[in-house]
């Protein structure tokens, strides 16, 4: 079950960068994927907090059923509604189409074939690819052992420590629009999107790499929940950088990057909660948090020299 369930959501933020490229102008493009991103945080909330209602009243086979149906009422509403590009679009207005069309970057011609080779010999693509493992080995940690850091340190029940873990959501629900806004005003503004790209991403890692390093020296609830939410809250600032970039330097390649460098984002959230537990069982929280912040720092390195806002791929 859980593999089908895995793979439909990859499907899915592959599907959602190769709309968001065809459809959504650059200069829009920011915010249009923050707010697209930012359902999935609302999602969760939504999730964490209907579930257990469901479970007491209708039993636990209800939260998929129900859950289950809203999907095929979103489905029999995306496949009637939705095209594939603004040319494809019977109801779009032709001023409408128009600036689409003029205003994005994909080219006409069909994509037949994958060019592996081409895709992984430029350093831009590795820059994504390993700046995405690096962002999510932290993301990853933070949202799955946030719980069990509020009972082992600071003594939490698992009740609280369950409400308290669905705040950096809302925060970061918040925080992706915001950022999206930023992005893309310094981009209608002039500010080159490489530049913008890196400004965001770096805000992405640095943000959320300082936060941690705070929770070496809170000792209150309140406080370290303050720098759970700060973390998350620049953490998806990453939606106008990293998460953007695939659209820029191929818009025709969107989601076959976005696939590529999601493999490594999840491979770090494997391998981070892995290790999470290895360094618990060895060491204490301080080692945890101080691999997630030099893995941002790493980041930080690697996608200021050799990422790209430019389109590099036909």
């Amino acid at each position: 079950m859980l593999c089908p369930t895995a793979y439909h959501a990859a499907a899915a933020a592959a599907a959602a960068a190769v709309v968001a490229s065809r459809w959504v102008p650059v200069a829009e493009r920011s915010r249009s994927l923050s707010l697209v991103y930012s359902g999935m945080f609302i999602g969760s909330i939504a999730g964490l907090a209907v579930s257990p209602a469901l479970i007491s009243a209708l039993g636990w086979p209800s939260v998929f059923y129900i859950f289950g149906c809203l999907g095929l009422a979103w489905y029999s509403m995306w496949s009637s509604k939705a095209a594939s590009t603004p040319s494809d679009d019977p109801v779009i207005s032709n001023a409408e189409k128009a600036y689409i069309l003029a205003n994005t970057s994909v080219s006409g011609k069909s994509t037949r074939s994958i060019p592996w080779r081409l895709l992984l010999s430029r350093k831009e693509v590795w820059a994504i690819i390993l700046c995405h493992f690096c962002h999510n080995w932290g993301t990853f940690i933070l949202l799955t052992w946030m719980p069990t850091y509020y009972n082992q340190v600071l003594g939490c029940d698992i009740f609280k420590s369950g409400i308290f873990s669905v705040l950096p959501w809302m925060t970061m629900a918040i925080s992706a629009n915001v950022g999206g806004w930023i992005a893309d005003t310094l981009v209608q503004r002039g500010t080159s999107v490489t530049a913008v790209r890196k400004i965001m991403q770096t805000l992405g890692f640095l943000g959320p790499a300082f936060c941690l390093t705070q929770l070496q020296h809170v000792h209150t609830l309140p406080a370290a929940v303050a720098c759970m939410m700060g973390a998350q809250g620049f953490d998806a600032f990453s939606q106008s950088g990293l998460y953007s970039n695939h659209q820029d330097i191929g818009p025709r390649y969107a989601g076959v990057l976005l696939g590529l460098s999601n493999t490594a984002g999840v491979l770090a959230g494997v391998l981070g909660s892995l290790a999470t537990g290895y360094l618990l069982a060895h060491g204490t929280w301080a080692d945890v948090w101080r691999v997630a912040v030099i893995l941002y720092l790493v980041g930080t390195v690697i996608w200021n020299l050799f990422a790209t806002g430019e389109r590099i791929f036909d």
